[in-house]
């Protein structure tokens, strides 16, 4: 691992600690740094780490669904020199040839609908997922389910943060994808952050 990695995740837990908050109901807030105002140096950082982790892989297409990946997925389509397509969380009214599949949200308690038009979704994309948190694994599971219906391929899914106590990773990695998370929190019990 490339030392500037080394420093991006060092930089990534520290924000945590410092100025993450803990909410009641395994919340972790971010939105100082990561997800309403943003740092773009840190942002950077993480997703030429992202890129060094899927180094090994052909990717054509980064994705990413609205609103909080946009920033990170934008950031490794910069670095990849590729494409980034965002999943709509409304079906727009001008978008044509489209793939929809359902998402449940952990945050809001609700399930919602997220498409994708397929002129930018096709068969022949290597497609690499990118997000801020990797919770329950609902929003990972429906672009899963978006990649298969336009006969892409999924290379692999990075998150900048992992929920390691809740469910998503093991159950993504099970089904034989390669997840690279830059941080993983193992416990937010009586609202104290602890890093893995």
């Amino acid at each position: 691992m490339a030392s500037n990695d080394i420093t991006a995740m060092k930089q990534l837990k520290e924000r945590i600690l410092s100025d993450g908050k803990c909410l009641p109901g395994g919340i972790l807030k971010v939105d100082n740094f990561v997800n309403h105002q943003m740092d773009p140096v840190l942002m950077q950082a993480m997703a030429k780490e992202l890129v060094h982790r899927f180094a090994e892989h052909t990717i054509n297409k980064v994705i990413t669904i609205e609103a909080s990946g946009i920033a990170p997925a934008i950031m490794v389509g910069n670095c990849l020199n590729v494409p980034v397509l965002f999943a709509k969380k409304k079906v727009p009214s001008t978008m044509e040839n489209m793939l929809t599949t359902e998402v449940f949200s952990f945050t809001k308690n609700k399930s919602y609908p997220v498409c994708v038009s397929s002129d930018y979704l096709k068969p022949g994309d290597r497609v690499l997922f990118i997000d801020d948190f990797l919770a329950n694994g609902n929003a990972a599971l429906g672009i899963i389910d978006l990649v298969a219906q336009a006969g892409a391929t999924l290379e692999g899914m990075g998150f900048l943060i992992e929920k390691g106590f809740q469910c998503g990773g093991e159950l993504l990695r099970g089904k034989g994808i390669h997840v690279e998370s830059l941080a993983i929190i193992d416990s937010l019990e009586d609202c104290t952050i602890t890093l893995r």
